[in-house]
């Protein structure tokens, strides 16, 4: 499978496929009539690592990585991660408000010219999230730190496995640094 060459994509789905030693994440296409794509890009996930790294890959041998993050440093309830390119070039980063996160999970995206912030669309599921372990549908939005425009969205489809569509209507916004907020943002929910 070839590398993609593209920086921005203003939609692409996110599915989670649980395996017995790591998570791993489809990043797909979103086709004209609104179903799944091809698949460009594979990310995994080791379960019980100290520190938290996720790669991405161009194919399902997992020969050609792409792009990652990992996280600055192990056990921080309000850990950094550093988003990097496949030749270690650091895209941005995004970080989990630890605070904020009590009553909504809310996270921050830095990147070159660009400051967001995102949290739980509704504050009810967010509550409900925390007392029941049941799937519910969740959403995030992001949006500019300096305008108020909207600069990415994760909407999570109601299924037992996770499922995300995610939109991206800022065209500052790197497609690496969107899959990457997109799979974290699930990674660490499951905590």
């Amino acid at each position: 499978m070839p590398a993609p060459t593209f920086q921005y994509l203003p939609q692409f789905y996110v599915t989670q496929r649980i395996t017995m030693m790591v998570n791993r994440y489809e990043i797909r296409e979103v086709n004209p009539d609104g179903s799944e794509g091809r698949m460009f890009a594979l990310a995994q996930q080791k379960r019980l690592a100290m520190r938290e790294q996720v790669t991405f890959f161009a194919d399902e041998g997992k020969t050609q990585p792409l792009f990652g993050f990992r996280a600055r440093q192990a056990l921080d309830l309000a850990a950094s991660y550093d988003i990097t390119a496949a030749d270690g070039t650091v895209l941005g980063s995004f970080q989990k408000d630890f605070g904020a996160s009590l009553l909504r999970s809310s996270f921050h995206l830095h990147a070159p010219g660009l400051e967001a912030y995102g949290q739980e669309r509704n504050q009810a599921v967010a509550l409900i999230r925390r007392f029941v372990d049941i799937p519910v549908a969740f959403h995030f939005d992001f949006t500019d730190r300096a305008t108020g425009a909207p600069v990415l969205t994760s909407e999570r489809q109601f299924s037992l496995r996770d499922r995300y569509t995610v939109t991206v209507p800022d065209q500052r916004v790197d497609f690496r640094l969107a899959a990457s907020v997109a799979v974290g943002m699930d990674a660490l929910m499951q905590r």
